[in-house]
C-alpha cells in the first residue's frame, strides 16, 4: 500500500502542528513561567461570561497533570511518537503493520480529548486555545488515519439478494 506525498504531509503536518503547540506550553508557561501568547487575557466566549479563553485557568488547574507529569509534556511525548509512526509507515517495506500502530495509537488519543474538552467546557469553565489546537490535530489525523485504513483492506462487493 502507498500513501500519497500529500496524505503523508498532513499527517505529518498534524504531528508538528501538535508538537508545536505543546513544546509553546511547556517553553513558555512550564519553563519560563509567563503568560502565552494570544492567551493571556481572559476573554469569554458565552455572552453570560461562564466560558472563557484562559490558558492559565486551564493550565493552572489540577486536572493539568498526571501523577505530577504535566499533560502537555505527555502530549508532546504522544505527538513524537505519533510522527515516528507516520514516517515508519510511509517509508516501510511492511506499511500495514506501521498503519494499525499508528491506528492504535491515534485511537488512545481520540479517547482522551473528550474527556479533557469536557473538563475544560464543564469544570474549568475556559478554554486554553493551545489545548484545542492539540485536539484538533489529533481528531484530523485520527480521520485521515481511519480513512487510510480503510482503505487499507479493500471490501468484498456485497452479493445482491436473490
Amino acid at each position: 500500500m502507498n500513501i500519497s506525498r500529500a496524505r503523508f504531509m498532513v499527517l505529518l503536518a498534524m504531528s508538528i502542528v501538535g508538537m508545536a503547540s505543546s513544546f509553546m506550553v511547556l517553553y513558555t508557561w512550564y519553563l519560563l513561567r509567563q503568560p502565552l501568547p494570544i492567551c493571556t487575557a481572559p476573554a469569554s466566549i458565552e455572552p453570560r461570561g461562564g466560558i472563557t479563553i484562559n490558558c492559565a485557568a486551564v493550565l493552572s488547574s489540577p486536572y493539568s497533570e498526571v501523577a505530577g507529569v504535566p499533560l502537555d509534556a505527555l502530549a508532546a511525548i504522544s505527538f513524537i511518537i505519533n510522527a515516528s509512526l507516520v514516517i515508519l509507515f510511509a517509508t516501510s517495506r511492511r506499511p500495514g503493520i506501521y498503519l494499525k500502530a499508528l491506528m492504535g495509537w491515534r485511537f488512545i488519543g481520540i479517547a482522551i480529548v473528550p474527556y479533557l474538552i469536557y473538563i475544560e467546557l464543564a469544570i474549568v469553565r475556559a478554554i486554553c486555545i493551545y489545548c484545542t489546537i492539540m485536539h484538533s490535530a489529533i481528531i484530523i489525523d485520527f480521520i485521515l488515519i481511519t480513512v487510510l485504513l480503510k482503505g487499507a483492506r479493500p471490501m468484498k462487493p456485497i452479493a445482491p439478494r436473490p
